[in-house]
Formats: structure tokens, sequence, C-alpha cells
């Protein structure tokens, strides 16, 4: 758990110095579970982000655009009306627990001052947004409601009266000294890392493994040195907030880890390493969420097509057997006199082998022998006929298998925006119904919004992440000589240059866009081609999104997601 009580009070403190005294804007409610404030203070708009997300519950200021819903949530248009045109006047953590408390004032429709508190509980799956009428202590609404059958202690409900979540009584580890630590702590029972989280109030298992480590071979002097030293750390904000790599996974703390024994990168502020941290995590299991019934679907048609192919190919095979069924039958013919009914099999010359030699013909000994003979000529008809109708359908199956693998990959490095466009195009292709709103009306198609970056040089890049926006931006969007890419025989996105002759760098930081929205995202050396716009055509008829092209160089590169969002932050 990175985002504990510790990290919650340098949290606090980064707020407080960037929004006290600033007045709340906009508010907007993007996702089912997060709340964004437009909040201008000190002469400049900030967003605020609360989330009560079950797995990425946080509050930071954010530098993210987050798409809005045309209908904003009943909680969204709450807190506009009883905050829009307030004035934050403070925050705070209460005591060393994961809560955050906003204190509002405003006027309210009649004129009268109005104290609001917005409360935050950043707390795994039971994260929550509270916004409570301060001179009553009444909640008046809750991201999420919990009623007492769910929690015997309070109900998170309008109306009730907002009661904090039950004390656990530890200690607080900013009043504590290194005598408490030694005295708080039985160096005998082993485990000192847990006895650490349970004796301390804010304290995460993460932050109590790197006390033990640092202290090198911990006993009764080392580790309550280190314990303060790192608290003391936190106190007086001295703190590098990193992400940690290690052992394929990240984490990240208001200082590098050393227990974790990774590779750190530390950034100036925790909001910023927070939104590098989160970058495309939340969205992509929003994205999974709200696109599931479509990845499912996505998955049965790739699935289905690759089975048919087998089948198909099973025919081929079959098919491919129609000389020798001619054989058989013309043979037999030849021999009716010595085939007689009731013969499973029987050995005849064969008149096509150069060299005299028989061959065994099987026989149905419930047939006649001239029965046996039509059977033949009838299995080679069918498979003759056979023969170019597979070719033709294996042909189209694998198109279709490659289409629906293409548009997994698509839905993959999705947004929910981009959702949406792929939800239209099945629909536009007949293998999805059209699904209505809640006013009734069916979806409109829209002019897609495709993905901006800005090389180092200055130069635009354009990536669309799905048929859609694929097809606009190459066949509509771009200039015939700017600069047009494509991961090399792998799913993945068209990416071009807004340049007719850019540079090495742009060309390839444009490469690394180019891997980084394709199947390869994971891959290192991922072979990119890149040619003139004017070289890529769209061939009548053929599926969304595809495209031959010609003239084309090939550029090796690896997916860099630290680029990728530098690339997008400058544009």
């Amino acid at each position: 758990m990175s985002f504990d009580g510790l990290f919650t009070r340098s949290m606090v403190f980064e707020l407080a110095s960037v929004l006290k005294g600033g007045r709340i804007n906009k508010v907007h409610q993007p996702y089912k579970n997060e709340i964004i404030f437009v909040i201008r203070a000190n002469g400049k708009n900030h967003k605020l982000l609360l989330s009560a997300h079950p797995s990425y519950a946080r509050v930071q200021l954010t530098g993210e655009t987050y798409e809005n819903p045309n209908e904003p949530p009943m909680f969204c248009m709450l807190l506009r009306k009883h905050l829009e045109g307030y004035l934050l006047e403070d925050v705070y953590q209460v005591g060393t627990d994961r809560i955050i408390i906003f204190e509002i004032k405003g006027r309210n429709e009649i004129g009268d001052l109005s104290y609001k508190q917005l409360i935050v509980e950043v707390m795994g799956r039971h994260s929550n947004i509270v916004l409570v009428d301060k001179t009553r202590g009444i909640i008046l609404d809750s991201i999420k409601h919990i009623s007492f059958a769910l929690n015997s202690h309070r109900a998170i409900l309008p109306g009730q009266p907002y009661v904090f979540p039950p004390e656990q009584h530890k200690q607080d580890p900013f009043t504590a000294s290194e005598e408490d630590v030694l005295k708080w702590l039985d160096f005998n029972a082993g485990k000192l890392d847990k006895q650490i989280v349970d004796t301390f109030a804010g304290v995460s298992p993460l932050f109590a493994k790197e006390v033990i480590f640092t202290s090198g071979l911990a006993n009764r002097t080392t580790v309550p040195k280190s314990f303060i030293q790192l608290v003391d750390k936190i106190k007086k904000m001295e703190i590098s907030p990193a992400i940690i790599e290690y052992s394929g996974k990240e984490a990240f703390y208001l200082f590098p880890l050393a227990h974790l024994k990774g590779e750190s990168k530390t950034y100036p502020a925790l909001s910023e390493m927070l939104d590098r941290y989160y970058f495309g995590k939340a969205e992509r299991d929003r994205v999974k969420q709200q696109g599931h019934d479509l990845e499912r679907f996505i998955i049965n048609e790739k699935e289905k097509n690759e089975k048919k192919i087998i089948k198909l190919e099973k025919t081929l095979k079959e098919a491919e057997k129609a000389d020798k069924y001619q054989r058989f039958g013309e043979l037999l013919t030849a021999h009716l006199y010595a085939v007689q009914k009731g013969m499973k099999e029987i050995e005849v010359v064969d008149y096509y082998d150069e060299h005299g030699g028989t061959v065994v013909i099987p026989l149905d000994p419930r047939k006649t022998p001239s029965e046996n003979a039509q059977k033949y000529f009838l299995k080679y008809q069918k498979a003759k006929n056979a023969l170019s109708v597979v070719e033709e359908q294996i042909a189209l199956a694998k198109e279709e298998a490659a289409y629906f693998d293409n548009l997994l990959q698509q839905v993959e490095s999705a947004s929910p925006k981009d959702l949406e466009e792929i939800r239209e195009e099945l629909v536009e292709g007949k293998y999805i119904r059209e699904r209505k709103n809640r006013s009734g009306k069916k979806g409109q198609n829209h002019k897609p919004v495709l993905d901006r970056f800005l090389s180092t040089s200055g130069t635009e890049i354009i990536v669309g992440k799905n048929n859609k926006q694929n097809d606009y931006l190459t066949n509509k969007l771009a200039a015939r000589d700017e600069i047009w890419l494509h991961t090399k025989d792998i799913p993945g996105s068209h990416v071009v240059i807004r340049s007719k002759e850019p540079d090495e760098k742009t060309l390839r930081e444009a490469a690394i866009l180019a891997a980084y929205y394709s199947k390869a995202r994971n891959s290192s050396s991922v072979p990119v081609d890149y040619t003139k716009v004017r070289f890529v055509k769209k061939p009548s008829g053929a599926k969304p999104g595809f495209v031959i092209y010609e003239n084309q160089q090939t550029i090796y590169v690896t997916p860099d997601e630290e680029m990728v969002l530098t690339l997008r932050n400058m544009a």
C-alpha cells in the first residue's frame, strides 16, 4: 500500500500550498468513482482529482485530460449546486489516517453563508467521497452509498450524521521517540516490520520494510534509529517522490525504497509522480469494465474464425484427393467383373502406374460394385467443386480473424471514447446491434478525435488508435507527402508525422509511438515501416483500417512509455 497515512500527510501539505484560498470554478465527474475540481488559486487554474476507485483511490493535482459524459451523474450535479463558486478555506488530514477534509465556504442561493466539508476517505475498496453540511454534521450525499446492513458502525447515506471510521488506537509516529519505539516493539517476537505496522498509525508495510532494511542488522539500537530518521524526513518534507521498478512491477512512495532493489526515478512533486504512475493504468481498468462485453465478443469472433480455418483446411485436404477418387472410380469400372457385393476392398492392376503396379481400393460391403464406383465419382465431383470454394472461404476467414485480432489490440490500448468508436464500427459492419442511450436515441457518428503529440524538435505527430481514427487520419487528414508509419506485419496504429522531411529524431520518436500503440507494446526491437502517405492505399471493399503500402523503409525501435508521456505532455 503506497498511499498510506504518511503519504497522505505529504500530499495534504502539497495540496494546501497550491490550493488553499482558491475558488472552485468547475466540477466534473468523468467516471463513476472520480471527481475533478477546477480550482482557481494563486492566479492559475488547477485540476484536483479525487478518486474513490477500489484499486486506484487517491487525491492529487493532475495535468491529465479526462473525457466528461454528456449527462453528468447526480452526485456531480449536487456538488455543482453546493460547491461551484465557493472558496476552499483549508485542507487537512485527520490524525495520520488516510482521510482528507476540504473545508469549503460560500453563499447559498438565498445569500446566506454556508459551510461544507468534502471528506475523502482513501481506503482501497472502502474509499469514498462524502459531502457534509458542516453546521449540522449531516451527509448531503456521497459517491458511494453504504447502509447499516453493510457497515454496522456507520451508514454513509444522505440525511445521516457523518461518523468517522472506527479508531484503531495506534501510536502517532510523529510524536514517538527512539525510546518509545524500543518500548513498543517486542524484539524477541520477530516479524518487526509487521509489528511496526500494527503499532504505528498511518504506516504501511512498504514503509515498515524500508525501516528494517535501512537499519542493516536489525536490533534494539538500529531499528528505532532508522524508524525515527525516516519519520523525520517526512515530518520536515525532505522527500523525493519516486517510482520504483522491481521484478517486473512498479511501486511509488515518498522516496526511493532501497528494500525493493530496483530502479528508481524521482519527481519534483507527488502529483506529478502519481500522474506518471497512473498513466494509462486507471483508464485501462475502466476500459476493461466498460468494454468487457465488447472484448468478449471480439475474442469469440476471432476464435470462431480460427476454428473455421482449421475445419476448412481439413476440407481442403479432402478436396485435394479429387484425382485419387476419380482414379478409384475408373479402376473399379474397369474391374467390375472382379468385384462382388460384400467385399471390403479389392486389389486391382493400376493402369495409371507406368510400372504396372497394383492398388488396393476400399469398398462399402453394403453397396453393389457399380454403386461403389459411383460413390467415388460423386466424391470426385464434390471435392473438385469444393476446391475453389474452400480456398475462397479460408481467405475470408483469415481476413476476419486478422480483423478481430487488430480490434483486440485496439481495445487493449483504447480510452473510453475510443471504445465507443470501435462499437460504432462493429455496428456499421453489421456485427452487433446499435445501442440506444438513456433518452432512447441511437448514437450518432462523429468526426474522430485523434491523439496528438509533439516531437522534441517541435513537429506534430498524430496517432490513430482504432480503425475509424486510422481511416480518417490516413485517408482524409494527412497530406500526401507527410510521413506515415505502422508496425511491420503487427496489428497497430496508423501514425503520421506532419512534415514532409522530418529529422531523424522525430522519425524515431514517431516510430516509438507506432510501436507503443501496437500489439508489440511490451516487445523490444520492434520493426516499424515508414513511407509517404501518397504510397498508402486502401483497397476497394477492404475492412476499416486496412491499407496496403509500398516504397517503405524499416526502422527498429523499443517502445518507451516515459517518452510517450513526455511527447504527449509537450503537445
